[in-house]
């Protein structure tokens, strides 16, 4: 949001008759050190109106009041009220949830998770078409301060978000509304801020909506919208077998999807800068086509339940040649671990060593042969894994960065080649626990690193990203709601 567009911040006193006295005043230039060290403009002063006066006895009770609304609506509530109707509002989002009462760390979770699911403003045509259904409009906000909803985060962090926290209706909106704006096999991977219009430049996006779509179908049985998207999904497994836009389809040589263009940065390492694509990835990369797989299986067995033999006989045949051709293509026996994007542009194979391997194990339908998931998860917890996530990059290639700092270019060169991703851990727990079933205790205790973080940073959220060494600094988007929807969810997975 531009300067130009926030919206005035309206002061009152509360409780007693006060004055304010209209004296504009500023500092000395004031050097904003956190900016300096981001290249941004960081001079500037510091600028008051006046001052507020009131005389206070003992017993009485004044409140400073801070707002964006109205005056009208600022008016029709005390201060006293307010703060009951929060404390309620708090409360209602706990019984959803459904939070033990000694469980401070999944109450905090539950209740900064609802700062990610809004109502999007204008956004029309969305409202109108979904109330002629009998449904309202959700979308997720990605991260503040300077995201807008993203495809991507959003099916990461449905379940989190909405599922764990039981708000199944909105998780139906959601889905419903993505379902609408599918166009050439995609979906999109965000929308502008204010815009009706999606932007459609993402490979695994689309992917992961069968997975939040199974997820979401898991809880709440809904056939209705099962029904509604099993064309879609096929008319989405068509186009990547046909091909689609961004140079996204499957390879008919080995069944695997390709994806790339010039110029696009299509998975979710997906920092340019200056026309810069820092990790391109294009190829065959392994965590699309761990997606492509499920998204196979899941289809295979929805179409099979919808009465359609002959889609879900077809369906199969595609996921047998794609787990055959992973197993045989991405396995990098002399690492131990799996390549990270299979027939490169730059030719080969890249053997970096990245997180992106554990969805081979972590999702519904893992494509990964069984007889391999300890030697990748070893990888990945003694090269990768932090109190706080995992690496994007594990230590030791020679692209590795320890610390995401500097101005633009540099943060985003550091962006995802080490820095930590919060987010990961989920993939991880559910990983760990399919090879350790049971073992729930373990499992949590690759979490408790954020217990700490709650009370650092944004209070009560969680951070976009960390350093990738001690003491973890955390960095990026002060909230973001994969990184709460991935904790929370896995919190609750690990409930003793």
């Amino acid at each position: 949001m531009t300067q130009a567009h926030l919206p005035p911040l309206r002061l009152s006193i509360q409780g007693l008759p006060s004055t304010f006295t209209y004296d504009p005043t500023a500092s000395p230039e004031v050097l904003f050190r956190v900016e300096e060290s981001r290249g941004y403009d960081a001079r500037g002063t510091l600028w008051s109106a006046g001052f507020f006066e009131v005389t206070l006895e003992a017993g009485q009770e004044v409140t400073l009041c801070g707002s964006t609304e109205r005056w009208e609506a600022i008016q029709a509530l005390q201060a006293r009220e307010v703060l009951q109707f929060e404390h309620m509002r708090r409360h209602y989002l706990l019984d959803c949830a459904r939070t033990p009462p000694d469980d401070p760390v999944a109450a905090d979770l539950a209740i900064a998770a609802d700062q990610f699911v809004i109502t999007p403003s204008g956004r029309i045509h969305d409202m109108a078409r979904a109330r002629a259904v009998g449904d309202d409009v959700r979308t997720v906000i990605a991260g503040y301060h300077w995201f807008t909803d993203w495809g991507r985060d959003t099916m990461i962090s449905l379940e989190g978000l909405t599922l764990t926290t039981g708000r199944h209706q909105e998780a139906g909106w959601i889905l419903r509304t993505f379902a609408h704006y599918v166009r050439d096999g995609l979906i999109p991977n965000m929308f502008p801020e204010g815009e009706n219009q999606g932007l459609y430049h993402t490979a695994d996006a689309t992917l992961w909506f069968f997975h939040a779509v199974a997820r979401y179908l898991k809880v709440t049985g809904d056939r209705g919208t099962l029904a509604a998207v099993v064309p879609i999904l096929l008319d989405i497994v068509e186009h990547h077998v046909k091909g689609t836009r961004f140079g996204i389809g499957v390879d008919p040589a080995d069944g695997l999807v390709r994806q790339g263009q010039e110029g696009y940065q299509l998975t979710w390492m997906d920092a340019k800068v200056d026309g810069w694509v820092v990790t391109p990835r294009r190829g065959k990369a392994v965590e699309i086509n761990a997606l492509w797989y499920n998204a196979l299986r899941l289809l295979e067995a929805w179409t099979r339940e919808e009465g359609r033999a002959g889609d879900a006989g077809r369906l199969g045949m595609l996921a047998e040649r794609t787990y055959r051709s992973f197993n045989e293509r991405f396995w990098y026996a002399e690492g131990g671990y799996l390549y990270d994007v299979v027939d490169a542009e730059t030719g080969g194979n890249d053997t970096a060593c990245r997180p992106n391997q554990v969805l081979a194990i972590s999702l519904d339908h893992p494509v990964l042969d069984r007889a391999r998931w300890a030697a990748v998860m070893e990888v990945a917890q003694h090269r990768l894994l932090t109190p706080v996530g995992l690496r994007s990059l594990a230590p030791g290639h020679p692209d590795y960065k320890a610390k995401y700092d500097g101005d633009l270019r540099a943060r985003d060169a550091a962006y995802h080649q080490g820095t930590v991703w919060a987010w990961l851990i989920g993939p991880f727990v559910d990983a760990w626990l399919k090879l350790h079933p049971g073992e729930l205790a373990r499992a949590r205790s690759f979490l408790q690193g954020f217990v700490p973080h709650l009370g650092e940073a944004c209070i009560g959220s969680i951070s976009e990203i960390f350093d990738a060494e001690a003491p973890y600094t955390p960095r990026g988007c002060v909230a973001q709601a994969w990184s709460v929807a991935e904790v929370l969810r896995c919190w609750v997975k690990t409930r003793g």
